[in-house]
């Protein structure tokens, strides 16, 4: 599976999304990664780390590519490292640690083992980060286009460790209010007002045999409607995959009922199970209106679902001491 198609998969991006990027590498060159960058649909630090993930390689602290001795950097001429685009940032015994471009590239890695006589641990980092590292340490100047969507990441770095912060303080806030809620209603209550910050509409859904009920709502009227679960349906492949979807609302019959309810058919949605250990009790149907996308992670709705999840198995056991 390309890295495109699974950052899809995993929800970090749309197909749309996907497609875009796809087109402005066809146009400007470089990895697909750093399209969707430049694109801002994904984070430099969410590519890498997801990178690591998909390819079952280390990914290197960003700290240890800004300052590095010229003991370290000596261990690879400036022709291989321009070759294989590969920066060495440690060295311990017989081996040596290095940032590449293609770390799966056993060409790479077999040539620096090689010339440097040492035992070559590669790892991950991003196209972006390391043609910097080269420029700084190996004189390889950049395209343009690198160094200013690389200095626009930097320069929002600041920003986004101060909204860490706050994004903290406010998440225990949170957390807190869904460990104190006391019954279904105000559970549901709470979670549809929390997932204001990431969509314009959301619902939820719980089964009834072969049916959908809807249970509550905001910015559509789905409350009490009735759908049925057919086969083909993006309900029944949540249900019966227990996994969220994430990608655009499918015009095929299944999905008929819900594209009625929504007055058309979102290019960008999201059904997420909401689980009581492994059975499914409800279903949580978000979007940002037919002709909009989401956030790329949505992380912070999977927390919520996940808090509202526990918070019904807490309201049940407060049921069951108070029936004692």
């Amino acid at each position: 599976m390309k890295l495109g198609e699974a950052l899809v998969k995993a929800g970090m991006i749309t197909k749309e999304q996907l497609r875009l990027g796809l087109e402005r590498q066809v146009i400007f060159g470089g990895r697909i990664g750093t399209n969707l960058v430049e694109l801002k649909v994904i984070r430099e630090d969410e590519l890498v780390s997801f990178l690591s993930k998909f390819l079952k390689i280390p990914s290197v602290d960003p700290e240890k590519l800004v300052s590095l001795d010229n003991e370290i950097i000596s261990c690879v001429s400036r022709e291989i490292a321009e070759k294989y685009k590969a920066v060495p940032f440690l060295k311990e015994r017989n081996r040596l640690h290095v940032a590449l471009l293609d770390p799966r590239s056993i060409a790479a890695v077999d040539e620096l083992r090689f010339i440097t006589g040492y035992d070559i641990i590669p790892y991950v980092t991003s196209e972006l980060r390391l043609l910097y590292a080269l420029e700084k340490y190996y004189g390889l100047e950049r395209d343009l286009r690198y160094i200013s969507i690389f200095g626009r990441e930097g320069e929002q770095e600041q920003e986004r460790q101060k909204d860490s912060e706050e994004s903290k303080k406010y998440l225990a806030k949170v957390k807190e209010e869904f460990a104190n809620v006391k019954d279904r209603d105000e559970i549901i209550g709470l979670l549809l007002n929390e997932t204001k910050k990431n969509s314009s509409r959301a619902a939820i859904f719980i089964q009834k045999g072969d049916k959908l009920t809807g249970w509550r709502s905001r910015g559509i009227d789905a409350e009490k409607i009735e759908i049925e679960i057919e086969p083909t349906s993006i309900f029944a492949e949540v249900l019966n995959r227990k996994n969220f979807y994430r990608g655009p609302l499918l015009k095929i019959p299944g999905n008929k009922p819900l594209i009625s309810l929504l007055s058309g058919a979102p290019q960008d949605c999201c059904l997420i199970p909401i689980q009581l250990r492994d059975r499914i009790i409800a279903l949580l149907y978000v979007d940002n209106g037919n002709n909009a996308v989401m956030d790329a992670g949505l992380s912070y709705i999977h927390t919520l679902v996940l808090m509202a999840s526990y918070s019904f198995e807490i309201a049940i056991i407060r049921r069951k001491i108070l029936d004692l």
